[in-house]
């Protein structure tokens, strides 16, 4: 038995911290875009043992972690016993610099083991298993909601899949617009968001700034307010600064994926002057059942 999803990349442009004690209503409020590349999950069970995961065809023992703690919850409340369980985790974007790719595991693993094995799970049940598992490995607070509601996403209320709520900015461009990114390198999300400094920071800028996007519900809005979190919570490296300023004249707007060493923008054209950017069209969809 096997099922093949695909779970786009979600990138942050800005957001704000919201704890609970609660691992299910804690998360972030937000806002970002969704692509329309991300991971390709498949998922194979049959009898035996054993759990095997790869990543782009290869062991990646690192990255798999998210993977294996998604098993580790679904294992909690189901008897996972005499079943081996092969995932396979198509990537063609940046692991681990602000694409959301951490969230993309989670779901793709969640939900294809509880369709394969017919567990009594909603599809929000299922996909809050991969906001737990994000949640306890420290890897991300907002992705798995922001990529199941496609578009440029608004996450008004923080939490899991059914408890969050998101919305999205209601477009009326006749083109597509796109998603351009320039990777830098890899941040670990969770030495941030766990740092007493960086939260603080963190929370104090994007506490309104969700207010001002609703306020002004336009793409340009979005990625001005993300530039300004970007420049007041100190996080952008020169790199990535220079990467925004040159996109910045060729698109719509342009800032720092949170959390990743990344600059990206949204745009009316594909064509940039940056040279090996991650380029795709905004996904409007979500995650997708191939």
């Amino acid at each position: 038995m096997n099922c093949s999803i695909f779970v786009p990349s979600h990138i942050t442009g800005f957001f704000e911290i919201r704890d609970n004690d609660n691992p299910i209503k804690k998360g972030s409020r937000g806002a970002g875009v969704v692509m329309d590349k991300g991971v390709i999950t498949k998922t194979e069970i049959s009898d035996g043992n054993g759990v095997q995961i790869k990543i782009n065809g290869k062991i990646d023992v690192r990255n798999a972690t998210i993977t294996e703690k998604t098993i580790e919850i679904i294992k909690r409340d189901y008897n996972l016993d005499n079943k081996k369980i092969v995932i396979t985790h198509d990537v063609d974007v940046p692991i681990g610099a602000g694409f959301g790719t951490s969230a993309s595991f989670a779901l793709g693993a969640s939900l294809g083991i509880s369709k394969i094995l017919d567990l009594p799970l909603t599809f929000n049940k299922a996909a809050q298993i991969a906001h737990l598992a994000e949640v306890e490995m420290k890897s991300g607070l907002g992705d798995v909601i922001g990529a199941l509601s496609g578009g440029l996403v608004l996450r008004l209320k923080e939490g899991a899949p059914g408890i969050g709520v998101t919305d999205k900015l209601l477009l009326n461009q006749s083109e597509d617009l796109y998603v351009i990114s320039k990777c830098f390198g890899e941040i670990n999300t969770g030495d941030i968001i766990e740092d007493p400094v960086h939260k603080e920071r963190i929370n104090s800028t994007g506490r309104d700034l969700l207010f001002k996007l609703t306020s002004d519900p336009k793409p340009e809005n979005l990625m001005k307010l993300s530039r300004k979190f970007a420049e007041k919570t100190m996080l952008m490296s020169s790199e990535v600064l220079e990467a925004v300023v040159i996109l910045e004249e060729e698109t719509i707007g342009a800032s720092m994926a949170m959390l990743g060493n990344t600059a990206f923008a949204i745009s009316e054209s594909p064509d940039t002057s940056i040279e090996n950017a991650v380029v795709a069209k905004l996904n409007h969809s979500g995650l997708k059942f191939l």
